[in-house]
């Protein structure tokens, strides 16, 4: 049985393509799909409630990503996350701009936000955010609501 080298061929092409297609959507489900070669500086940002940020989630300003979270880590004394940023040496922020945790669409990932301020000075690396806002937790927020709810309910006995 005599096999036709041009088939061969474009089976092992159409196999490396799906290949290829697989290894792509790995990095995009892990969120590795955007890789740095730029300069970076590190900064943190200190949290009372990171919700369900990860280390890769996107740094983003003005919609545009600026960088990536590098780690999360609790601090001991304070008991606050710690978040260590990495940011693309192209974008510099003014000392005093803030930070917070946002999410994309109603239940997508969450990433940070930087809102720049107007301070003439900009971060370096290895400060801070000096003022930060945390995640919002769609279940505090409902048990919140509840809670009003079933006080009203009380008051009009």
């Amino acid at each position: 049985m005599k096999k036709n080298a041009a088939v061969d061929f474009w089976v092992g092409l159409f196999v490396l393509l799906g290949a290829l297609a697989l290894v792509f959507l790995a990095l995009k489900a892990g969120n590795l799909s955007s890789f740095t070669a730029g300069d970076q500086y590190r900064v943190t940002a200190e949290f009372d409630n990171i919700g369900g940020l990860k280390p890769r989630a996107p740094v983003k300003s003005a919609g545009v990503t600026v960088g990536r979270v590098a780690n999360i880590k609790l601090d001991p004394v304070t008991f606050r996350a710690v978040v260590s940023l990495d940011l693309e040496e192209g974008f510099e922020f003014p000392k005093d701009s803030s930070a917070r945790i946002l999410t994309s669409g109603l239940l997508g990932e969450q990433y940070v936000g930087i809102e720049a301020g107007g301070d003439l000075e900009n971060l370096a690396g290895g400060e801070k955010f000096a003022r930060t806002q945390s995640a919002v937790v769609l279940e505090n927020l409902i048990s919140q609501f509840l809670f009003s709810k079933a006080s009203e309910g009380d008051s009009e006995k």
